[in-house]
């Protein structure tokens, strides 16, 4: 399996090339990703526990789902594909935000991502993928902001960043 291009991006999110994912976190080149949040009728987040052979961050809780866009795709495209790979099911995505980052990992590669932060509603069980999610589980926003507090080493690097631009973006708008 050919390993996938990621789209590096300037700060105005303009592609200016492409590059193999790994090579672009070895080299923490700026690239386009995105992240969706699943909530539920209850206000619940659902999360996703990684799969444990992930080559990094395994085992780690984060939102529903995050990845790369391909090439030609819309960030809701994208939103929407990765969702239904990961956890087995379609719902409709809305884009909240976006914003700039960069996470290193112990391993040495290091997330450098402009981040499209997405929102969608749905109140069923997932059916996971299990190459790429461990388990899954509904929580509480308040619940996950405490807990990770609390227990920063169970959420993946990325997921504490955005988590609170999406808890403080849910203050301001009140979605």
């Amino acid at each position: 399996m050919l390993e996938e291009n990621v789209i590096l991006v300037n700060e105005n999110d303009e592609q200016i090339g492409l590059m193999p994912k790994l090579e672009a976190h070895e080299k923490a080149v700026l690239h386009r990703a995105f992240s969706v949040f699943v909530l539920n009728s209850q206000n619940e987040i659902m999360l996703q526990q990684r799969a444990h052979q992930k080559y990094h961050s395994p085992l780690l809780w984060t939102n529903t789902c995050c990845s790369h866009q391909r090439e030609g795709e819309t960030n809701i495209q994208a939103g929407s594909r990765r969702l239904f790979e990961e956890m087995g099911f379609k719902t409709e995505l809305k884009e909240l935000f976006h914003f700039i980052y960069k996470a290193p990992f112990d391993n040495g590669l290091t997330e450098h991502e402009l981040d499209h932060v997405m929102i969608g509603y749905y109140d069923e069980a997932p059916e996971i993928n299990t190459e790429e999610v461990e388990d899954w589980k509904w929580m509480k926003i308040e619940d996950v902001k405490n807990d990770m507090e609390v227990h920063p080493e169970l959420y993946t690097v990325w997921f504490k960043i955005i988590f609170d631009e999406f808890y403080h973006f849910l203050e301001e708008h009140k979605i």
